[in-house]
C-alpha cells in the first residue's frame, strides 16, 4: 500500500522543517557571497547565472522558513482545515522565482555569444564551486531526512533547487576549463544557455505537486484503492460510495457516503461509525475522516460517485 510518509507529532515536525529551512538559508548566505567574490574575479556568465541562482535560493529559502511556520499553526475559526497549503503557495512562489532567474541568464547568455567576452581566473570559479558542491551535498542529505519525516511540500521543493544546483556548479567547472584551458571561448555562454534551460525544466516539475495540492487533486490511486479496501472489513457497511479525498500540507481528508439499515437508531448508527472511523484511522493517520449515512436502498443522482457502489461490493465479497 502506497502511503505516506509517517509524521511525527506536529511540535516535531514543525522543528524538522524549521531545522531544513535554516540550513538552506545558511548555505545560500555563504555561498552567495562566495559567488559574488568569484563573478568579480571571473566575469562568467555560468558564474554569474549560478550567482543568480544562489540569490533566488536564499529569497525561496526565506519563503520557506515563513511557510513551514505558517503550516505549523493549528486549525483556527478562520482556517478550519488548517494552515497546510501555506507550503504549497511558497512552492508555487519558488517556482516562479527560478523561471525569472532561468530568463535572465539566458538573456545574459545570448548577449554574451553576440557580443563575445572572455572568463579569466578560472581558479577562483572552480574553487568557489567545489565548495559550493560540498556544501549542497550535506544540505541535500539533511533535506532529504526531513522530508521522509515530514512530507512537506516546501522543503521538497526547496531541495529540488539545490539539488539541481550540483550540476549547476558542475557545469561552471567544466564552462571554465573549456574556456581558459582548451580554447573554447562559446563555452562560457552556451553553459550558460544549458543552466537557464535546466532551471526551466525543474521550475516545470517542481510545480506539479504544489498545483496538486492547491487543486485539492485527489489521492493517488493506490490510496484510494487501499482506503475502500480498508472499509470493505466492515461488514455492517452495505454500501460506500461518493468518496473524495484530497491533502493539505501533511494532512490528508476523505469524506464519503455509506448505507446502514434504515430501522437502525441515531445511538446505533454513531457506534458503528465510530468503530469504522477509528479502524480507518490506525492504517491512515493524520487523516481528517468525515462519513455521511444514508439509509439502505437510498438511490444517488447518476454520474455522482467516485466509488460505485458495485466496486465497493466486490471488495467485501472478495474477502
Amino acid at each position: 500500500m502506497d502511503q505516506h510518509p509517517v509524521v511525527p507529532v506536529s511540535d516535531t515536525r514543525a522543528s524538522l522543517t524549521r531545522s531544513a529551512a535554516l540550513a538552506s538559508i545558511s548555505v545560500a548566505l555563504v555561498l552567495g557571497a562566495l559567488k559574488l567574490w568569484a563573478v568579480w574575479q571571473t566575469s562568467s556568465t555560468a558564474m554569474l547565472g549560478s550567482l543568480a541562482d544562489t540569490a533566488l535560493d536564499l529569497v525561496a529559502s526565506l519563503a520557506t522558513l515563513l511557510a513551514v511556520w505558517v503550516a505549523a499553526h493549528p486549525a483556527d475559526d478562520n482556517h478550519r482545515f488548517g494552515h497546510g497549503k501555506a507550503e504549497a503557495l511558497s512552492a508555487l512562489f519558488q517556482v516562479i522565482l527560478i523561471a525569472l532567474s532561468a530568463s535572465a541568464i539566458a538573456f545574459r547568455a545570448v548577449l554574451r555569444l553576440a557580443e563575445g567576452g572572455e572568463t579569466q581566473a578560472a581558479e577562483a570559479g572552480i574553487g568557489v564551486s567545489m565548495v559550493a558542491i560540498v556544501a549542497t551535498l550535506g544540505l541535500v542529505a539533511w533535506q532529504r531526512h526531513v522530508v521522509s519525516r515530514t512530507g512537506s511540500v516546501a522543503i521538497q521543493t526547496d531541495s529540488v533547487h539545490y539539488q539541481s544546483d550540483l550540476l549547476l556548479n558542475l557545469a561552471v567547472i567544466v564552462a571554465l576549463v573549456l574556456d581558459q584551458y582548451l580554447g573554447f571561448t562559446r563555452a562560457d555562454p552556451l553553459f550558460g544557455l544549458g543552466i537557464a534551460a535546466w532551471l526551466l525544466w525543474n521550475a516545470w516539475q517542481a510545480s506539479s505537486d504544489a498545483i496538486d495540492h492547491l487543486m485539492d487533486r485527489e489521492w493517488p490511486e493506490e490510496q484510494r484503492r487501499a482506503f475502500v479496501e480498508r472499509a470493505a472489513r466492515h461488514p455492517e457497511l452495505a454500501k460506500m460510495h461518493d468518496l473524495r479525498t484530497r491533502t493539505s500540507g501533511t494532512q490528508d481528508f476523505a469524506q464519503f457516503h455509506v448505507d446502514l439499515p434504515a430501522q437502525m437508531t441515531v445511538e446505533e448508527a454513531h457506534d458503528i461509525i465510530e468503530r469504522v472511523e477509528e479502524d480507518l484511522l490506525q492504517a491512515f493517520p493524520n487523516t481528517e475522516i468525515l462519513i455521511h449515512i444514508d439509509p439502505e436502498g437510498h438511490v444517488d443522482e447518476p454520474g455522482n460517485t467516485l466509488v460505485e457502489a458495485d466496486e465497493f461490493k466486490k471488495l467485501k465479497d472478495d474477502e
